[in-house]
């Protein structure tokens, strides 16, 4: 992790030296922290605070916020972006169509898709589906997120489940295919609402109701 500024000659600095031109060096503050085996591409985006681990690939064109963590062996495609305070946990690929917002939670080897009928032999990267997840969504360990599909705040995508559907914000999803089982806190914890829809964090005490099949905080 570099805390203090690095020296980096460009190549037409380099150009400069060759020519016996007057030198001038750039200063630049490397911000977040990334491993020696971690491979970084071009035109990237990375927030201050942000930790990509061992053997992860960082490609060309994407964005990641602050305070990120990439876990190991981690793939981000091009012109993916994550927003703040998002954990990757090892072994996922992030491809291009996905958007994650603050606080999303990736579990380990979970599974994002951009083509609903991939064949190695047709090109369809102009047909690359959107995948939206919403601030605070978690998806947990092996589950896969079938594209086009969108999680919304707060919702609680369980193990190894199997999402062919949109998800609304704070449902809780378990199974292949993903059906709602209930509704979660922004802690995640499991909500169980009484006779007038009113439910209670065990943890934080954070209240919300249950109207219309929506589930708002109060």
């Amino acid at each position: 992790f570099l805390d203090a500024a690095d020296i980096v000659l460009n190549d037409a600095y380099k150009k400069m030296i060759d020519e016996n031109k007057d030198l001038k060096i750039v200063i630049m503050k490397q911000k977040y922290f990334a491993h020696e085996t971690a491979v970084i591409d071009e035109n990237c985006q990375i927030g201050e605070g942000t930790k990509i681990w061992h053997f992860s690939h960082i490609m060309t064109g994407c964005v990641i916020g602050t305070n990120c963590n990439i876990g190991q062996n981690v793939v981000i495609s091009p012109e993916v972006v994550l927003g703040n305070n998002v954990k990757v946990q090892n072994n996922v690929s992030v491809y291009t169509g996905v958007t994650c917002e603050d606080d999303v939670f990736l579990g380990p080897s979970c599974v994002f898709t951009n083509v609903t009928n991939p064949r190695s032999a047709v090109n369809r990267k102009s047909q690359y589906a959107r995948t939206h997840v919403g601030k605070g969504a978690t998806i947990g360990a092996n589950a896969t997120v079938v594209c086009g599909h969108d999680i919304g705040a707060y919702a609680f995508i369980g193990a190894g489940a199997v999402v062919t559907k949109h998800v609304p914000d704070y449902a809780l999803l378990v199974g292949n295919p993903a059906r709602q089982l209930g509704w979660m806190s922004e802690y995640g914890h499991r909500l169980y609402f009484d006779a007038e829809g009113i439910a209670e964090c065990p943890e934080s005490h954070e209240k919300y109701q249950l109207k219309d099949g929506k589930v708002f905080k109060l």
